[in-house]
Order: structure tokens, then C-alpha cells, then sequence
């Protein structure tokens, strides 16, 4: 809850609108009279009588204190600006009903149509649930359409009712479902649409254009002519009078015809003045080519988000600094607004990548195996656009069948979860990233670090259905199958040879790879003239296929005296294409050091890399020169295809919840606390929470004396367990740190003589008595905040292998029903809660739900910083929580909240 009065800057937030472009929003203050004013007098008079009832040419001055002076708490308001300009606003006032505020909106006429309402909205729902508040109420004209709209849209349920005149709209705010499929819907088309704005412009301007070759500017120019851009292009260089044969202007505002997109290559100190006269001149995005914002000293970070600042106030998006560039290899469109020489062979994978040297790799990568792209985008220090973006665009673009990043940092880890495990669905999505991605980052990129355990990223990118690969080569040779053919309907796989040795390794590495092999052919004799052998193939791979066993097939074969690989090729893709299934070939034991035995080789004809098809279509084939690589590939896509055609459960709708008890507990808890340390609940505190969320934890009492120890197991019930409540020791049998079943009081009294005893070695640690729990197996459930990835929950079998051997699973809430099924099934130790060696199986049902009810206590209420539970007995019917720990903080605010906003 925010303190009354205090200015809560968190809640500020860049936002993209409906049309790509953006905004900036914040809560409004006392120095924003003026600018309240000039807004209300540019509206027209039907606007000004739809929002007060009544014409008013100008705000009195006692209006215009009470609509800017609030308190962030009980009236609360916000305004998007665009430059200097207010364009929306939009407040909550709580009425006499502490539970229930009265919302209202102003838009501007100008920018109507563009979603400012709905994005206000959302931020005012959420202002309002961290103040206590669960319901809106609206007063509208029943002429006003356009915010009746706004409100029966925005995924809530509404109750209409028309009194005098007026319909009086309520809605409970709380999110739903429906809101958040609606927000996250309204979030795609906006930031895909600003993305359309920098990958498809209609027009194209470079800042800092040449006449020298070879610089950066020059290059720049040339390349975007030279590929066949379909716009006009414009060269600027107040310098020059003619560019690559164009005619020169002195700067962005001379040009006649508007600008969609600007690509800046000036010097870094004349960035941030170019980026302003472009936002005047109504550009509608920037490609920052120019490098020099990563300085040691911090002074390149702050120009960085100077200029990420100064464009967002414009309304304008930023790729880069220290971009490699934008491609779009589209007919219609032909953008090679890049550092690469020619326009790339047009295909149907997306690419993205941040730096720029890890953007020449994967360029050359696909050159190499004649990959062909849809559109590429580096976003070099990643200072606004991301791979988040990027994917938002490449869901909806017809001519993208796939999609690989290399990430070097994330910034918003939850938001890609989201995007990627709905792109997932449609698009195989191969993700490579640095094992130290999250601890260190690299110059420029200004992230968050993660404090999360090891694997947490790794089970987010397995959660969000990406193929995860380590190397660049690696997602070449997935990208080279998901985009060349068909992803394959199950594990069958038909390994075809003409060595036996060489046929049972790869069907060993498929085995490995957890394929099946259903038919192995090593005996391939390919040696009675290259007619002869091809129509052997093609009835050998036409009744593999056709076996409904067999969902791919790979071929690989050691060279054949008069029989060419290139002439097997449209052998092996016109059998593929007849069955719908997946074929990749392997050529090993070539000499010939000009032999191109990787990438996509053209079963028919030659590729035309400026052609209108793409060449990486129907008539190419997956060629590799290794057969582990190979095998590697294909493994992971059929992964990826098992994850798709599963089902994905759902998000359980969980009984015996009382979110709003439980911000209510925290909030009092955390009323006085103004530092970034962590305060541990107490028993009664603890207790309160968790039945909150339908979690029971066997009670507890320390004692200090054996009398108070035996009046305690009295009210408890015997037998009871006796206990250190030092953590480490609590669980240890070996150490003396727990009896058991001690049945009654002289038994307590003897062992807590006993124990006292033998804990006197580690500093006589304090004892407590509990129930006895019914016996079953012991496991761990924790959970954390990362400042990175948000609430992270893991899973593991209780004992000190979960951590020698790092046996824990990991996830990242929202959890979805199956989602805590793999949770559980994870770790290799939990083999044991299914019956392992001859133990009875345990009530899974009952461990699920507890996942399912501290993943959802988690998401709902990131103030809790640490929770532990440990151990959570788990017997054949039902489960017991022993010894339970949460500490909670002021909480960072978390990336991807229920509100669309745009991170640095």
C-alpha cells in the first residue's frame, strides 16, 4: 500500500499504444496544472460534456488543485504524456465503501482510438488493489460509446445499470482469466504493431550517411539501396549534396516525405540530439547503429536511457545502440538495413540476436547453410527493443515458420515465458543463451541479475516449450530441420545406412536421445549404378514412411563410387513430402574439403537468393556432415513436438483461498518497514498466511523446561516427535537433533535429557515438541523472489542429495495444473514417491495441490522473499507440513505485473 502523499515512482511506465507507437505514464502531481489545463482546452466540447456532463471552457483553479493534488492512496490519478503534451488521463476516487472507487477517463480527442483508456484502466485496477480496493464504479453518458466500450472490454465482469439518465457501470477489479487473456491480447497487437513500424517501414531515412567507403554510414546506405528497399530512401549529411546518388539533405527535417523508420549512424555524443529533431520531425522509429554507450564509467549507460527516454517521448521505439542492424527479406518490403553486404536468401526463420558480433556469427551461420530468414533483427545493447518484441511480431507474420535467438541478457524473463510458451504452440521457438546468462551481463545491457537457484532459467525456457540449444552451430542445426520440414508427430524414427557399423551408432544415438527406432536399415547396397540405387531408395524410404510407426527418417551414408549425394537428395525430399513427415540426410566420410555436406541443400534446382519464394522451402533438405549432430537436432525437435501436442493443463481454480487476507496480513506486516531487509513472520503470523491459502502446517511449542515440554505434548495429543529448532539439525537422526513416537511423559523427559546431551556439541540448540505425522516420504518445497525471474518455486526429496547432487526441479508460477506435475516428477530422487522398491506410492494428488496452492501464494504476493517448507511428509492419503519458514520484504516491483509496461 502506498504511504498517503508519497509519490510512488514505481507505478511510472512507458506503454505502447494501438498504433506501435508509445507514451509515457505516470501519476500525476501538482506541477502538471498548467499542462491538466492546456489538455482540457484543446478537447472539443462534446469530449469536455462527455466527461463532466457539461460544457466548461476552462478548469476553475479549485478543479484543477483537486484533480492534481491526490494522495496515490484513496484518490489516485494518472496521465500519459507524449512529449510534453498530456494526452490521457485517467483517476480513481474511493467512496464511502472502503472496497469500492469511482473511475473516470479523459482522452484526447487526437489520440482516440489508440487504447489509452484500457491501458489507464489497467493501471489504475492494479494502483488500486495494492490500496486496498476491489471494485470500480463508473458514471457514463449513454451517448459515450466509446468508454462504455473501454469498460465491457477490458475482460471484467460488468453490471449495468441506467438511472436518471445515466448508466452506472461496476465491475469487480479483481484479475480474472478473461482480463488477463484481454490484457495480454492487447499487449500483442501493440507491440507488434510497433515492430511492423521498424521491420516493414514505408520509408527510410540514415542519419549520418557517407561518402567515404567503407564507413558505417556509407555501408548502411548502399546496403538498404542496393537490396531493393521498396520505399523512398533518404540520405542525411548536412556535409554532403549528394549520397550514393541521391540527393542529399542537411537534416531529418528537410526530408519532404514522412519518415517511418531513422537509422542513426552519427557520432554517440550527437546521438541523443538526432533522436529529438526525429521525434519532431514525427519519425516512428530508431536503428541506433552508433556504438560508444557502454562507457566503464557509467556515463554511456545514462545516455542510454537518455535516449531511450527521449524516444519513448516521442512515441518512438529504439533498436539498439550498437546495432548490427534490421533485414526484412519480404517482396514487398526487401529492408537490408544492416551491416550484411546483401540482402539474405529469403527463408522462413526469424532471427534475433543482441550484440553485434553475435549477430555476425549467426548471419554467417545461416549464409553458410543456406538458411534462408524472413526478417533479422539485432537489438545490440537491448537498451528498448528485446527478443520479447521480436516475437510478438513473428507470431503474426505469415512468412515466419520459425524462430531462433541468441540471448545474451533478459530482461523481462515472466513476459518471454508468456510469449514464447503461446508462440511455442504455433512456431517451433530455439532459444541459445550463455550458461551465465542472468549473472553476468554483457556491456550496455542494464538488467537485472538473478540470485535464483541453478536450472531455475533452464526450467523456464523447458516450461515456455522453447528448444533450448548452447551454441550457435547447435540452433543451426535445429533451424536447418524446423524450417526445412515438417515437425515430426511422434519419437518413431526409421535410420537408414549403407554401413552397418555406422547404422547401429546413430540408432544408438537416437536411443539416447530418446527416439524410438522402429526400423533400422545399415545393409543399403547402393553399389549397382546410380539408377538402379536411387529407385531402391525411393522404395525403401516410401515404405518406412508409410509404416504409421515412423515419424521421421534419417539417412546416412559413407561416399559411393558413381552414385552423388546431391542426386539422392530429391529422392529423399519427394518421399518426405508425399508421407507429411520429417527427412534429414548425413554425409560422412567426404574428403573433399569443397564439399558442401551442411544446411539446406536444394533437392530440386539452385537457390535464387533474390527470388520471390523462399529458398528454404519445400524442395530443401536437412544435410549434416555428423551423424551425432544430427541425431542431436532431430531429438530436440521432436522434444519440442511432444510439448506441443500434450496437453498443457490449466491454471487450477483452488478452494479455500483468501487472497485478500492474506495483502491484508502482509500489508500489516510490512506497514512500518521502509528498508530492503527481511522480516521473518512469527508462528501465529505464519499460521495466519498459509490458511489463507488453504496450506496447514502441524503445529508446534518450544519449551524451555521438561514440564512445559510435557504440558505441551498434553495439549498436542501423544505420541509425539522432540525436535531442535536449529535448522540444520531439526531432521537429523545421526546427529541426535529428532526423536520419535515418544508415546508419553517420562519417554519426553528421558529423551530431552538425552538430547540435550548430545546437542551440546553445537551449542545447545532450543527443543519444541510436535504430533506425530503419519510415515511417508520427505520432501522440500521453496520458494523465492528473484530480482530477475520473479517467484521461483522448486521441488525436491528431502535429505542432503537434493543438494549434493542439485536434484531439484524448478518453476516459474503462473503454474499451470501439468505444469506442477513435471514439477514433481523432476528430481531423479522422486522416483520414490511412485512406489520405488517396493514402497507403497504416495498421494500425489495431495502434493500437486500444495505445488499448485505455494505457486499461486507466490505469484499473488511477491513480498514474500523466502518461504520454506521443509520437510512436507507425504504419506499414501494425504500429506503433512512439519516445519515451515517465510520472511517477507518490501518488494521489488515485480517485471510482467498485471499491467502493460515497457522495461528499460
Amino acid at each position: 500500500m502506498v504511504a498517503d502523499g508519497l509519490y510512488p515512482e514505481y507505478w511510472e511506465a512507458d506503454v505502447v499504444l494501438r498504433d506501435g507507437s508509445t507514451g509515457h505514464l505516470r501519476p500525476i502531481s501538482p506541477l502538471d496544472a498548467d499542462a491538466v489545463q492546456a489538455f482540457h482546452m484543446r478537447q472539443s466540447q462534446n469530449s469536455i460534456y462527455l466527461r463532466f456532463f457539461t460544457y466548461k471552457a476552462s478548469l476553475s483553479a479549485r478543479e484543477l488543485k483537486r484533480f492534481t493534488e491526490v494522495d496515490h492512496a484513496g484518490r489516485v490519478a494518472f496521465v500519459v504524456t507524449r512529449g510534453q503534451d498530456i494526452i490521457g488521463i485517467g483517476r480513481y476516487d474511493r467512496l464511502d465503501d472502503p472496497d469500492e472507487a469511482e473511475v473516470a477517463f479523459n482522452v484526447s480527442d487526437a489520440y482516440q482510438g489508440r487504447g489509452l483508456g484500457s491501458i489507464l484502466l489497467e493501471h489504475l485496477a492494479v494502483a488500486a488493489r495494492e490500496n486496498g480496493i476491489r471494485r470500480f464504479t463508473a458514471e457514463v453518458l449513454p451517448e459515450n460509446r466509446k468508454m462504455i466500450t473501454v469498460f465491457a472490454e477490458a475482460g471484467y465482469e460488468v453490471d449495468r445499470r441506467f438511472d436518471d439518465g445515466v448508466v452506472e457501470l461496476t465491475f469487480n477489479i479483481d484479475p480474472t482469466d478473461k482480463s488477463r487473456a484481454v490484457m495480454e491480447a492487447r499487449e500483442h497487437r501493440a507491440e507488434a504493431r510497433s515492430m511492423q513500424t521498424l521491420l516493414a517501414p514505408s520509408s527510410v531515412a540514415v542519419i549520418g550517411a557517407s561518402r567515404s567507403w567503407g564507413s558505417v554510414g556509407y555501408s548502411l546506405l548502399e546496403h538498404i539501396v542496393d537490396g531493393g528497399f521498396t520505399g523512398p530512401v533518404a540520405g542525411v549529411n548536412p556535409e554532403a549534396f549528394e549520397l550514393n546518388g541521391m540527393v542529399a539533405y542537411g537534416s531529418i527535417a528537410e526530408i519532404p516525405h514522412p519518415v517511418d523508420l531513422a537509422v542513426i549512424a552519427v557520432p554517440y555524443n550527437q546521438v541523443l540530439a538526432v533522436a529529438g529533431e526525429c521525434g519532431r520531425a514525427g519519425v516512428k522509429g530508431l536503428l541506433v547503429a552508433t556504438a560508444g554507450f557502454a562507457d566503464d564509467d557509467g556515463e554511456g549507460l545514462a545516455r542510454q536511457r537518455a535516449l531511450v527516454h527521449s524516444a519513448r517521448s516521442y512515441g518512438m521505439r529504439v533498436v539498439g545502440p550498437a546495432s548490427l542492424g534490421i533485414i526484412n527479406t519480404d517482396p514487398a518490403v526487401r529492408l537490408n538495413a544492416s551491416m550484411a553486404p546483401e540482402l539474405p536468401e529469403r527463408g522462413g526463420l526469424g532471427l534475433f540476436s543482441q550484440s553485434a558480433a553475435i549477430g555476425v556469427m549467426l548471419h554467417a551461420a545461416a549464409s553458410r547453410r543456406a538458411i534462408g530468414l524472413s526478417s533479422a533483427l539485432s537489438a545490440g545493447n537491448r537498451a528498448d527493443v528485446s527478443g520479447n518484441d521480436a516475437m510478438q511480431y513473428w507470431e503474426d507474420d505469415p512468412n515466419t515458420r520459425a524462430v531462433a535467438l541468441y540471448l545474451e541478457s533478459i530482461g523481462n524473463p515472466r513476459k518471454f515465458s508468456r510469449i514464447a510458451r503461446r508462440l511455442s504452440r504455433m512456431k517451433p521457438v530455439i532459444v541459445a543463451k550463455s550458461d551465465v546468462m542472468g549473472l553476468q551481463l554483457p556491456p550496455g545491457h542494464a538488467v537485472r541479475t538473478t540470485q535464483a537457484p541453478s536450472g531455475a532459467l533452464d526450467a523456464m525456457l523447458r516450461q515456455s516449450g522453447v528448444i533450448r540449444v548452447e551454441t550457435t552451430e547447435q540452433l543451426m542445426d535445429v533451424a536447418q530441420i524446423v524450417v526445412g520440414q515438417p515437425v515430426p508427430g511422434g519419437t518413431g524414427v526409421a535410420v537408414f545406412s549403407n554401413s552397418l557399423a555406422l547404422g547401429k551408432v546413430l540408432a544408438d544415438a537416437a536411443l539416447a536421445q530418446e527416439l524410438n527406432v522402429v526400423r533400422l536399415n545399415a545393409h543399403l547396397d547402393l553399389d549397382a549404378g546410380q539408377s538402379v540405387a536411387l529407385s531402391a531408395l525411393k522404395t525403401a524410404f516410401t515404405e518406412a514412411l508409410a509404416d504409421p510407426e515412423v515419424h521421421s527418417l534419417i539417412l546416412t551414408l559413407i561416399p559411393v563410387v558413381g552414385l552423388s549425394f546431391e542426386a539422392i537428395l530429391p529422392v529423399l525430399q519427394e518421399c518426405g513430402a508425399a508421407a507429411a513427415k520429417p527427412v534429414v540426410a548425413c554425409f560422412t566420410g567426404v574428403l573433399d574439403p569443397a564439399a558442401q555436406l551442411e544446411g539446406l541443400r536444394a533437392a530440386r534446382g539452385t537457390y535464387s537468393r533474390r527470388g520471390d519464394e523462399p529458398g528454404d522451402g519445400d524442395a530443401s533438405v536437412p544435410c549434416f556432415a555428423s551423424p551425432g549432430a544430427a541425431v542431436s537436432a532431430l531429438g530436440a525437435v521432436v522434444r519440442y513436438s511432444r510439448w506441443r501436442e500434450r496437453e498443457h493443463g490449466v491454471f487450477a481454480q483452488l478452494d479455500s483461498v483468501d487472497e485478500e487476507g492474506a495483502a491484508a496480513l502482509l500489508g500489516s506486516v510490512l506497514s512500518d518497514v521502509r528498508d530492503v531487509g527481511l522480516r521473518r513472520l512469527d508462528s501465529g503470523q505464519l499460521h495466519e498466511l498459509l490458511d489463507c491459502y488453504g496450506i496447514n502446517v502441524l503445529p508446534s511449542i518450544p519449551f524451555d523446561s521438561a514440564d512445559e515440554a510435557v504440558e505441551a505434548a498434553d495439549s498436542l495429543g501423544w505420541p509425539v516427535a522432540l525436535k531442535t529448532v536449529e535448522e540444520n539439525l531439526r531432521h537429523r537422526l545421526d546427529f541426535g537433533g529428532v526423536r520419535l513416537n515418544i508415546p508419553d511423559a517420562s519417554g519426553l523427559r528421558a529423551g530431552i535429557e538425552a538430547m540435550r546431551a548430545e546437542l551440546r556439541p553445537f551449542g545447545s540448540p532450543g527443543l519444541e515438541v510436535q504430533p506425530m505425522a503419519p510415515p511417508g516420504q520427505a520432501c522440500v518445497i521453496r520458494a523465492i523472489e528473484d530480482p530477475l525471474l520473479g517467484p521461483v518455486v522448486s521441488f525436491g526429496m528431502a535429505g542432503d542429495a537434493v543438494n549434493l547432487l542439485d536434484d531439484w526441479a524448478h518453476g516459474i508460477p503462473p503454474l499451470t495444473t501439468l505444469d506442477a506435475a513435471d514439477l514433481l516428477r523432476t528430481p531423479r530422487a522422486s522416483r520414490r514417491l511412485f512406489g520405488y522398491q517396493g514402497l507403497p506410492p504416495v498421494d500425489v494428488p495431495a502434493i500437486e495441490d500444495l505445488l499448485l496452492r505455494v505457486a499461486l501464494l507466490k505469484d499473488r504476493h511477491p513480498e514474500i522473499a523466502l518461504l520454506r517448507f521443509n520437510p512436507v511428509l507425504v504419506s499414501a492419503s494425504g500429506l503433512a507440513v512439519l516445519s515451515a519458514e517465510i520472511s517477507v520484504g518490501n518488494p521489488q516491483q515485480r517485471t510482467d505485473s498485471a499491467r502493460r509496461a515497457m522495461r528499460d
